[in-house]
């Protein structure tokens, strides 16, 4: 059952003289626009829950109010109106100093520009969170070394932050924020300030950091590929209000409105779509105690030269040909064990499409897509690869699939033939 770590309801966050009553006159229907006299709508009416141990993305343009609702989940920017709960305990109206408290217990954040303090060495920096908590010295400083190592930066405790490059800086803000060891982070932005490949490096090192800590993370960006790459789901912001909130494949396949669609027109989908989100069913598929006859009509009716054979909990087991099968048809052989082949490839449901066109290339079959317990879930022939990709606007090219290798004609005088002798003992227990 899934656990909600943090929820926001219908935050509105003003600036200016008369945030009440902007907010009042928002609820009451006017727009951002109309109510400038009175202040500055930041965040209009956002609701959201952050499940425990997701990413949560919340992503849109500058001035969208991504990093002002960010702020408001730590108690940064005081909430004009609405509530943010963090486990339970309501954050909205609360003292100072229990405010202080719930940020030490429940909530880390990772800042843009890395927000290091610059006179203290690397080992500090990180340790600082647990001085504010009391923690002996000498078990604050295991910690940071501990956590420094996690985050690739063995040896690098005892330099100051401006021996470090960007990259490295904000391993040292991640690993401050894992030394205090709270469920939930809050990453505003953490990557922008980096080279690209050096943002990369570090989004592939957050999730597999999430892979073995399993924190509850809302991360902040303006970079719909980062988004798709991070998150579980994603809530897109524009003017103030979320208008979507979905996984990365309801966002890019089932855009809300016309805003959301032109956001993601240039995504790149070989990074986000995963087999599971393209496979077609797979026909046809022969039973392992089958027959080749059976087979062999199998593949005749969906007009394919082979098939993959399962066995009776649907685990993928191998593949037949239809040329094997009516050299068993001719023997008179009626198992079809001796004319198995191990299945080239297979991949998971979760692999994303990018890594499947060398695979889709070599495989003499549509591509084998199996869940954890190894049964095959779907196929993805190599045409469908390339239209969920999409082709290009003046594109004219037809695809066709290819034409059965062994004529159906000579398929049916081979079963025909078969079927003669077979007629007096038609109780062997299946159609062969």
């Amino acid at each position: 059952m899934t656990e909600t770590a943090l929820e926001a309801r219908q935050l509105f966050k003003v600036f200016g003289r008369n945030p009440n009553q902007a907010v009042r006159r928002l609820k009451a229907g006017e727009s951002r626009s109309d109510i400038q006299d009175a202040g500055t709508a930041a965040v209009i009416d956002a609701s959201f829950t952050v499940n425990r141990g997701e990413i949560f993305v919340i992503m849109g343009l500058s001035g969208s109010g991504k990093s002002t609702i960010i702020r408001m989940l730590n108690g940064l920017h005081e909430i004009t109106d609405g509530s943010v709960v963090i486990n339970g305990d309501e954050i909205a109206g609360v003292s100072a100093s229990r405010l202080r408290e719930i940020r030490r217990q429940n909530v880390s954040m990772v800042f843009q520009h890395f927000a290091l303090l610059p006179h203290r060495t690397v080992a500090a920096n990180v340790a600082y969170p647990l001085e504010l908590k009391g923690v002996a010295k000498a078990e604050r400083l295991a910690r940071a070394t501990e956590v420094l190592d996690m985050v690739g930066l063995t040896g690098w405790g005892d330099k100051l932050p401006s021996e470090l490059s960007g990259g490295m800086q904000q391993r040292v803000g991640i690993a401050r924020a894992l030394a205090a060891d709270t469920d939930i982070l809050l990453m505003d932005e953490a990557f922008s300030a980096l080279d690209p490949l050096i943002r990369r490096e570090m989004q592939e090192q957050l999730l597999e950091l999430q892979q073995k800590l399993q924190k509850t993370i809302v991360f902040i960006t303006h970079d719909l590929n980062e988004a798709m790459f991070l998150g579980d789901r994603i809530a897109v912001m524009r003017d103030g209000r979320i208008v979507q909130i979905g996984t990365p494949e309801d966002i890019l396949t089932d855009p809300a409105n016309d805003y959301v669609e032109q956001f993601v027109q240039d995504v790149d989908r070989a990074r986000v779509l995963t087999a599971s989100n393209v496979m077609e069913r797979p026909r046809p598929v022969i039973a392992e105690t089958a027959g080749p006859r059976t087979a062999l009509r199998q593949m005749r009716d969906a007009y394919m030269s082979a098939a993959y054979v399962t066995d009776r909990d649907r685990k993928l087991v191998g593949m037949v040909t239809d040329r094997d099968a009516i050299k068993l048809v001719r023997k008179g052989e009626t198992q079809l064990a001796s004319i198995m082949r191990p299945v080239p490839l297979a991949v998971s449901e979760d692999e994303i499409l990018m890594n499947l066109f060398v695979p889709a290339v070599e495989s003499p079959l549509p591509l084998a897509v199996t869940d954890s317990a190894g049964r095959l879930t779907g196929v993805i022939p190599r045409v469908t690869l390339l239209a969920a990709l999409g082709p290009g606007p003046n594109s004219t090219e037809e695809i066709t699939l290819p034409h059965l290798p062994v004529p159906q004609a000579e398929i049916d005088a081979v079963l025909d033939a078969a079927a003669q002798p077979a007629q007096a003992s038609a109780t062997e227990g299946e159609v062969r």
